[in-house]
């Protein structure tokens, strides 16, 4: 029996992930986008489950000592991020294949623990660029937006670490390289043992 593939997608903040891995799921609904844990505040719009499981500091840290993450970090601010662990090894061993939306740190920590999972890094076609999305979505202060384009340079210098690197300079463009990228994985012939 086949396990389903683990990709994951990771890119500087305002980048487009959200954006490319909903259009995505509308041509390749068979792939699963696992939903991440946080600590930070739910903002207006969102609901437990959309886009994060929204946990406390004490549930969370609770995970972390559980070993119930296979990544997790913290991010901006303070803020922890965790990918349930459980939920992803149950979706790949029934031959799903599942896509973790997390940042760059947690791509490479991935890689660590499942040295299966196919990275794919996320670019924006400028640093200009990526500014005016962080600017356009209007939820967050100066001070941050300054902290996010400060940490996707240094984010941008980890793209070596990936198997794939995808710019999102339109979402069709980024979509079709995302589901070639997934055909092509499913594709592969197992290394003989």
């Amino acid at each position: 029996m086949r396990k389903g593939n683990l990709f994951v997608v990771s890119g500087p903040s305002g980048v487009g992930k959200d954006t490319v891995l909903a259009a995505l799921l509308e041509h390749q609904p068979d792939v699963r986008v696992c939903v991440t844990a946080t600590t930070r505040a739910m903002r207006p719009g969102e609901s437990q489950g959309n886009p994060y499981q929204f946990l406390s500091v004490t549930e969370f840290e609770s995970m972390v000592n559980e070993d119930a993450f296979l990544e997790y970090a913290h991010v901006n601010g303070g803020n922890l991020y965790g990918t349930p662990r459980a939920w992803v090894e149950e979706n790949r061993a029934v031959e799903s294949d599942v896509i973790l939306k997390i940042d760059v740190q947690g791509g490479i920590a991935v890689r660590k623990k499942a040295s299966d999972a196919i990275l794919i890094f996320l670019e924006p076609p400028s640093l200009a660029e990526l500014e005016r999305r962080l600017r356009a979505r209007s939820t967050e202060t100066e001070d941050q937006i300054k902290i996010r384009l400060l940490d996707a340079r240094n984010e941008l210098a980890q793209k070596p670490h990936y198997d794939y690197a995808v710019v999102n300079d339109s979402l069709e463009s980024a979509v079709d390289h995302l589901r070639g990228i997934i055909l092509a994985e499913r594709c592969r012939v197992p290394a003989r043992g």
